[in-house]
C-alpha cells in the first residue's frame, strides 16, 4: 500500500514537473515593449507554480479515481431507446437553432442581438459546416487531412476575385466555389493516393500552407497581405440591404437596421450547413459512402474486394473541398473582405479539433464540438470582468487555444473516439447495432 501511494506521489510529481518545464517558456516569461519599443522578458513565476500545482492535483486526484469498466454490449432495448432519445434532441436542437435570432432579438433587442446572431449564430455554423466537410475525409473515409482550410480559402477568394472583376452576384459564385474547390481537392488527392498516416498528413499541412503563401505573393491577382475588399455584397434576391429607397427596409416597409442582414446571413449559412449534412447523409448509403467506410477501416482488404481506391479517395478528397469551397463563398460575403491572414493553419487545427472531439463519423458530435470549440472561444471575450483579479493586461481571448489543447488531451483520456463515441454501420444485414468503442482498435468508446 505504501509502496503504491509512493509511486501515485511519484507520478504528480513528473506531471507537474512536465507542466513546469511546458510552461517556462509560455507562461513564465512575457515579452513587452520597454520606452525605447525594445522586447524585455517580464517573469511571471507565479503563474508557472500555479500550472504545476494544478497538474500536480489533477494528476492526483485521477489517480484515486475508480476506473471505468469496459462497456458491456448493448441491448435491442436500449439502442431503440437510445435513438429515440437522439431523435428528440435533434428535433429540439432544431427548434432552437431556427428560433434564435427571434429568441435574441426579443431578449437584447435590435442593436444588442446583433453580436448574439453574429458571432454566436453565424460564426458557429460556418465550422459546423466546415467540420461536417472535413468529416467526409477523416471521418466517413479514414484520411488525415491537415490542410482543409486552403479549400475553405479558394472559396473565398473565388467569390471576392469573380464579384471584383466581373460584378457577379453571391447566387452565381457560389457553385462556382464549390467547384473551383472540388477541383483543387482532386488536385491534391492526386499526389497524395500512395500515402497514409503521417506522410498523408505532411503533405496536407504543405499544401494548405502552399495555398497560403501564393496568396501573399501572388500580389498581382490577389493583392497580397492587403486583402481583397468593396466587391458585391449580398442581397435579398436582388434587394440591397441598405438604407435606400430600394432597400429591403424601404421595400417591406420597416426601419433600416443592420440586423435584417445579419438574420438572412444565418439562415442562409444554417440551409448550407443542412444541405451539406443531409448530402452526407445521404452520401453515406450509397456505395461511394460504404467504399468511404470499407477505406476507412483496412485500405487492403478494401482493395481486395475489388474497389478502387484511386476513386475513393479522389471522391472523398473532392466532395470535402466542394463544400469547404461553399463555406468558404459565405465566409467572403459576410466578411465583405477577405485576406491570407484568415487562413493560416490555426483554421485547420481548428477544424480538425472540431471532427476529432466531436468523434469522426458522427454528423451529431461534429456540431456539438462545434458549438463547444467556437462558442466558448467568443464567451471568453465576455470574461473581462476576470480583469479584475488577474490585473488589467489579462486578456482571456488569448488562452483560446491553451483550453482548446487541454481539451483534447482530457477527451484522449475520457473518451478517445470523441463525443459520440459509438458508431452505427451503414447497411446491417438483419439486426442494427452500434458498434462500441471496445470493438475497434482505435480506443475504447
Amino acid at each position: 500500500m505504501a509502496g503504491a501511494r509512493a509511486s501515485v506521489l511519484v507520478d504528480a510529481l513528473r506531471a507537474a514537473a512536465i507542466a513546469g518545464g511546458l510552461a517556462f517558456p509560455i507562461v513564465a516569461l512575457r515579452a513587452e515593449p520597454d520606452f525605447s519599443n525594445k522586447l524585455v522578458l517580464e517573469p511571471r513565476w507565479s503563474w508557472m507554480f500555479a500550472a504545476m500545482a494544478l497538474a500536480f492535483l489533477v494528476r492526483l486526484a485521477s489517480a484515486f479515481l475508480p476506473r471505468r469498466a469496459a462497456p458491456a454490449a448493448a441491448r435491442p432495448r436500449d439502442e431503440a431507446a437510445a435513438r429515440r432519445r437522439g431523435r428528440a434532441f435533434a428535433v429540439f436542437g432544431l427548434g432552437v437553432i431556427f428560433a434564435w435570432p427571434f429568441l435574441v432579438l426579443v431578449v437584447a433587442g435590435p442593436s444588442g442581438a446583433l453580436k448574439w446572431i453574429d458571432n454566436y449564430g453565424v460564426q458557429i455554423l460556418i465550422y459546423v459546416m466546415l467540420g461536417w466537410g472535413l468529416n467526409i475525409v477523416v471521418g466517413l473515409a479514414g484520411l488525415l487531412d491537415l490542410g482543409y482550410v486552403a479549400f475553405y480559402a479558394v472559396g473565398a477568394y473565388a467569390y471576392a476575385l469573380l464579384a471584383t472583376h466581373y460584378d457577379l452576384s453571391f447566387w452565381l459564385c457560389l457553385p462556382i466555389a464549390g467547384i473551383l474547390a472540388a477541383f483543387w481537392g482532386v488536385l491534391l488527392g492526386f499526389p497524395v493516393l500512395r500515402l497514409r498516416g503521417d506522410y498523408l498528413a505532411i503533405v496536407t499541412l504543405a499544401f494548405g500552407e502552399i495555398i497560403r503563401i501564393v496568396l501573399v505573393n501572388f500580389s498581382t491577382l490577389t493583392n497580397g497581405d492587403a486583402g481583397i475588399g468593396n466587391f458585391a455584397t449580398i442581397t435579398f434576391f436582388g434587394v440591397p440591404f441598405n438604407a435606400s429607397e430600394g432597400g429591403f427596409a424601404a421595400v417591406f416597409g420597416l426601419d433600416h437596421s443592420p440586423v435584417y442582414r445579419l438574420v438572412f446571413l444565418y439562415y442562409l449559412i444554417l440551409a448550407l450547413a443542412l444541405v451539406t449534412n443531409l448530402a452526407t447523409l445521404r452520401l453515406r448509403r450509397l456505395p461511394i459512402g460504404r467504399a468511404w467506410e470499407a477505406l476507412r477501416e483496412d485500405e487492403i482488404a478494401c482493395r481486395s474486394l475489388g474497389l478502387d481506391t484511386t476513386k475513393v479517395k479522389l471522391t472523398a478528397f473532392a466532395l470535402g473541398a466542394m463544400f469547404g469551397g461553399f463555406a468558404g463563398a459565405f465566409f467572403a460575403v459576410r466578411q465583405d473582405f477577405v485576406s491570407p491572414s484568415s487562413f493560416n493553419f490555426i483554421e485547420s487545427a481548428t477544424i480538425l479539433a472540431i471532427v476529432v472531439l466531436g468523434g469522426r463519423g458522427s454528423q451529431i458530435g461534429v456540431a456539438a464540438a462545434a458549438v463547444a470549440i467556437i462558442g466558448g472561444s467568443e464567451l471568453l471575450r465576455e470574461l473581462d470582468v476576470l480583469k479584475r483579479f488577474l490585473g488589467s493586461e489579462f486578456d482571456p481571448t488569448q488562452y483560446r487555444m491553451l483550453l482548446v489543447g487541454l481539451a483534447m488531451v482530457l477527451m484522449m483520456n475520457w473518451r478517445p473516439r470523441g463525443f459520440v463515441a459509438t458508431r452505427a454501420p451503414t447497411i446491417a444485414l438483419g439486426e442494427r447495432r452500434a458498434i462500441g468503442g471496445d470493438l475497434v482498435r482505435e480506443g475504447r468508446g
